[in-house]
């Protein structure tokens, strides 16, 4: 996670946020919770991980490919056209 400096940190809490979030559904599905509770939870989980990707994309786009386009060249339009890729499949997701 090459540019991410101080927000790794708090990256890698979000990330521990959503672990415990799908432990949480897993015992759901265990103790045989009702169906719509545990698909609100879902949601929930699902939100963050978004949440998550948003923040990681967003750090990205700040930092390497930012770098990349001062530099400019190959790198820097290799670099534009891999976020784009990301963006892409996050919109598809």
């Amino acid at each position: 996670m090459a540019g991410c400096g101080d927000r790794k940190q708090g990256l890698a809490m979000r990330l521990r946020r959503v672990e415990g979030q799908i432990r949480g559904l897993q015992r759901m599905v265990e103790d045989d919770k009702y169906c719509i509770d545990i698909l609100t939870q879902v949601s929930a989980a699902t939100s963050a991980l978004q949440s998550f990707a948003l923040s990681l994309l967003e750090e990205h786009l700040a930092h390497c490919v930012a770098e990349a386009t001062v530099k400019g060249g190959p790198e820097a339009q290799a670099k534009v056209k891999e976020a784009i890729d990301a963006i892409a499949r996050l919109v598809r997701s």
